[in-house]
């Protein structure tokens, strides 16, 4: 991946980049739908935690024995959560920089896949490499799960927005490597509207909030297996 991309993603990360403050899907704890996926005994064995920006993800299943390995593209992030872990004693998360759109050595090793919020962040020529790669990572049998926005989540031709898909995309792309059980409507959580600067030139839609007042943004998870 290129080095002007790292350093985007860095950007986000130091907050020297598009938003104001912290990137608004740092909201200090897992996405609530992935919450509930651990809250439900869903994610299970090893864990590979695709794209783990700062990983409370991962740290929250560090916290429940889990073994977890986070792997994001930006050195600010897997900094932050390599230090996070130190610091409140989690010795089964690993953090590693890598291009998960290419990375390798994990050939066979996790029982589940995790897809907080990467799939939609990828160029779209990263999208294939990464499924593919993910795919070579899983054990026999392994789940993935993918929380991505949907279309609609930002508004036409929104500069610095991710790759939203419909349904028919998201199923057309990751059905080229994985058995889809299931694709529902869900929420992606994130402090969007706070985080836009003042001259942005768009305007994001009027989201419903949610108990802590984060926007409730419209997204898919993808529930799948590695036959």
């Amino acid at each position: 991946m290129a080095s002007e991309e790292v350093m985007e993603w860095d950007d986000a990360y130091q907050e020297s980049g598009h938003f104001q403050g912290p990137p608004p899907w740092n909201i200090g704890e897992p996405q609530p739908e992935l919450a509930a996926l651990i809250r439900s005994g869903k994610i299970r064995g090893e864990v590979l935690d695709a794209g783990c920006g700062v990983a409370e993800l991962s740290l929250a299943l560090a916290a429940e024995g889990q073994t977890v390995v986070g792997i994001d593209l930006t050195p600010t992030a897997v900094a932050a959560a390599t230090k996070a872990a130190a610091e409140r004693g989690l010795t089964t998360a690993t953090f590693v920089q890598d291009d998960i759109t290419s990375s390798t050595g994990y050939d066979g090793r996790f029982n589940t896949i995790v897809d907080s919020t990467l799939f939609h962040s990828l160029p779209i020529e990263g999208g294939d490499g990464y499924l593919r790669s993910a795919h070579r990572a899983a054990a026999p049998g392994a789940v993935f799960y993918i929380l991505v926005f949907a279309n609609g989540a930002f508004p036409p031709g929104a500069q610095f927005g991710p790759n939203t898909v419909s349904e028919d995309e998201l199923r057309d792309a990751v059905s080229k490597y994985w058995t889809i059980d299931e694709i529902k409507p869900a929420f992606i959580h994130a402090n969007m509207t706070a985080a836009m600067p003042a001259e942005a030139p768009f305007t994001m839609p009027a989201f419903e909030k949610d108990e802590k007042g984060r926007d409730k943004m419209p997204a898919f998870l993808l529930t799948a297996h590695k036959d």
